[in-house]
């Protein structure tokens, strides 16, 4: 039987604590300190699981697994979908080191740990485990991001058809560059920022099942979200619309990477690589550590024909603006300000979500088990999933 409590300070640093009692009994901290910080507001969950095992005879199969980052993120699902199934695999984060199910294997939760080497040998340790079959599983992809204020609000919820890859690049300090640069950030191959990369990795963009996202878009977008008066006040020093509005769900696109950067310049010349990487098709309107990172762990299990690459829904809730509002600096904005965002988009994450994973679960036979025709092309910006109708329209 294991136990675990989060002590989570919804506005501030968040500390985790994990105690296990069975056999052997252990325990582990973790700290999660979200952008923005100030007060915290303690929250505590109690979790109960309990560990199974899991054979080659008898594989999950789950219709829907939603893939988390951090503990904060994983937390809001785990009773309410009642995850009580534990189930380890070698190569699983030794911070999260078990998929949870449902009794009957339908639903699954598995975090990753943040950033792209996390997410990445996450996601293709699950694949590879043997444990699952994953033939047929929608993944809901679901993390809190930054948002551009043209975009979206504090505590929006953005639903994606694109992943675009921004860190790869070249990157001067831009003290050490003429004026006539834009950006310090420059694509590989290239000699100016606006210029299409020279060479490619392969994971640069990702294109998902835009029908798909279409369909779960349309049952989320009646859902009403949280908020917080932190945030609504917040917003207000933001006079372009729909920043200055409350939160809602919406279609649009998201960036990765690593690094964990601000302001409007960047804002600027990431959104501008998106736009040339996708010729003109994305709009830039979401943060990531770890989605390009997931999908390229995703496509070589689709290669494999372990998983199927047009059931995967990309959502990112929005716990804090990419760029500050007038008369404030992107340092005083990222580290000194309380933008209110991070505790409802941990909560919209799962009010978005839950329809999402009720209709897909619910409709199974009927419309789900078959999938989604994709309208468009799906996968990497190498075309590496053949035999598709569609042309890859992204490189």
């Amino acid at each position: 039987m294991l136990t675990r409590l989060l002590l989570v300070a919804g506005l501030g640093a968040a500390q985790v604590q994990k105690s296990l009692a069975d056999s052997s009994a252990c325990s582990a901290t973790t700290t999660v300190r979200p952008s923005g910080t100030a007060t915290p507001v303690t929250v505590t969950v109690t979790e109960t699981v309990t560990a199974v095992a899991s054979t080659a005879s008898a594989l999950v199969k789950p219709k829907v697994f939603i893939i988390n980052h951090f503990a904060l993120e994983e937390a809001a699902w785990t009773e309410p979908l009642k995850l009580t199934k534990l189930i380890a695999a070698p190569g699983f984060s030794p911070l999260f080191p078990d998929a949870k199910c449902n009794a009957a294997g339908a639903i699954c939760q598995l975090t990753t740990g943040e950033g792209e080497i996390n997410a990445a040998s996450t996601i293709s340790a699950l694949i590879q485990s043997g444990k699952f079959d994953l033939s047929t599983t929608y993944f809901l992809v679901a993390g809190i991001a930054g948002i551009n204020p043209a975009c979206g609000t504090l505590g929006s919820v953005a639903l994606q058809h694109y992943a675009v890859q921004v860190d790869l690049a070249y990157e001067i300090d831009p003290r050490e560059l003429t004026s006539n640069y834009s950006s310090g950030y420059i694509p590989l191959g290239a000699q100016t920022p606006l210029q299409y990369p020279g060479f490619l990795y392969g994971t640069e963009v990702f294109e998902v099942n835009a029908a798909l996202r279409d369909k779960v878009l349309s049952i989320a977008s009646n859902v009403t979200l949280n908020d917080s008066s932190i945030a609504a006040e917040y917003r207000t020093k933001y006079t372009q619309f729909p920043a200055s509005q409350p939160p809602k769900v919406f279609a649009g696109d998201g960036i990765t990477s690593d690094v964990f950067w601000h302001g409007e310049l960047l804002g600027k010349a990431f959104s501008q690589f998106a736009y040339i990487l996708t010729n003109g098709s994305s709009t830039y309107c979401v943060t990531a550590q770890e989605d390009n990172a997931v999908l390229e762990a995703m496509l070589r299990g689709a290669m494999a024909k372990q998983v199927d690459f047009s059931r995967i829904i990309l959502m990112r809730a929005a716990s804090n603006f990419d760029r500050p509002p007038p008369g404030v600096t992107a340092a005083q904005q990222l580290f000194y300000t309380n933008q209110g965002g991070f505790a409802p988009s941990v909560q919209n994450l799962y009010l978005a979500g839950r329809p999402i994973i009720d209709e897909i679960v619910g409709n199974w036979d009927d419309v789900y088990d078959g999938g989604i025709e994709p309208l468009n092309y799906i996968g990497d910006i190498y075309g590496s999933i053949k035999g598709q109708k569609y042309r890859p329209d992204i490189g």
